[in-house]
């Protein structure tokens, strides 16, 4: 892995005291436990485990008419489509920007799953204030944080709350004494489909929550299906942005630049019958659900959670896939102010 995303496109310098805490929620080689189910209603409901990077035994996130969960196999073409792929990188390999371990960290966007009794922190945002969502985070002091503790970049955290569904992200964060202090927050209800206000920003450059833009281990191993769009990272992009993105993170204008939210999908001819079968999964997916402008950052970086037992090897072979082979939905009410 390398190429660290510019965290909304800006050169941000954060520089804090980290605090290493506690193992109550370090990452273990071990698999997650068994998962549960409810009953209720004649039928059980998915519960997912506790832990950093748990499984959700297929328990959806968003409601499934959200865009996040939309197929959109059969959506039209851009007309601006070969220019946009061309701006990314044609000839570029699809990067797996996740994994095991990378240079001693966790490879990948880590989470963690915690029950509606986890303590809550005050945070402290100290770049964007003004489009945080306020008050307390039930964020751990020992949550698992992107690229390490003692890592510089993006150092997002997320956490769910697994008994009210809702989903909490923060970024460019570290620990301090009782609480988080982060660039920003943001706080999303997975059992509605609201927005976050217009121009407001995110733990991601986008304004979009970046958990439901994950691959993760237990989608493909367990469900064998991803059933969502994806996230990942361009270059450069445009100072504009398309639903269900709310902000965009650069001062250029060309229209050939991709808007922050601007969803592409893999071909439908392109062949994958030779990939290995986690692969197979994943670019399944992408024919059906495509993945979002998130972030700059590396050409076609897309987003994962790491997880020990994902083997990189066959992950790495995914960089078969150019840029070439991808298509860009078309976009209807492009933002640029």
């Amino acid at each position: 892995m390398n190429g660290r995303r510019i965290f909304r496109g800006l050169s941000v310098c954060c520089v804090v005291a980290i605090v290493v805490a506690g193992s109550r929620y370090g990452f273990s080689a071990d698999p997650p436990k068994e998962g549960a189910a409810k009953e209720g209603s004649g039928k059980q409901e998915a519960v997912p485990d506790l832990g950093p990077c748990a499984s959700l035994h297929g328990k959806q996130v968003f409601p499934a008419d959200n865009a996040w969960n939309e197929d959109i196999s059969g959506a039209k073409v851009d007309p601006n489509s070969d220019n946009l792929i061309a701006s990314i990188g044609a000839g570029k390999p699809l990067h797996p920007d996740f994994g095991t371990v990378w240079e001693g960290a966790r490879a990948g966007i880590p989470y963690v799953i915690v029950d509606g009794k986890q303590p809550k922190l005050p945070m402290e945002f100290t770049e964007y204030p003004a489009e945080s969502d306020p008050g307390k985070y039930p964020v751990p002091l020992d949550a698992p944080v992107e690229g390490g503790p003692k890592a510089n970049g993006d150092r997002h955290v997320l956490v769910i709350d697994r008994d009210n569904w809702i989903l909490y992200e923060i970024g460019i964060a570290a620990p301090g004494k009782d609480k988080w202090v982060a660039a920003c927050g943001a706080v999303f209800n997975l059992k509605k489909n609201t927005l976050r206000p217009e121009g407001w920003t995110s733990a991601d450059a986008a304004g979009l929550p970046i958990f439901p833009g994950l691959v993760r281990y237990d989608e493909v191993m367990e469900q064998k299906a991803i059933t969502h769009a994806l996230r990942f990272t361009v270059p450069k992009s445009r100072h504009a942005y398309v639903a269900p993105a709310r902000h965009y993170a650069s001062r250029r204008t060309d229209p050939d630049l991709p808007p922050m939210g601007m969803r592409v999908r893999l071909k439908a001819a392109v062949d994958i019958s030779g990939y290995p079968a986690e692969c197979q999964v994943i670019l399944t997916a992408l024919k059906k659900y495509g993945m979002m402008v998130a972030d700059n950052g590396g050409a076609w970086f897309m987003s994962g959670a790491p997880d020990p037992r994902w083997n990189d090897e066959n992950l790495q072979s995914l960089r078969g896939v150019k840029g070439k082979d991808f298509e860009v939905i078309k976009m209807d009410d492009i933002v640029t102010k």
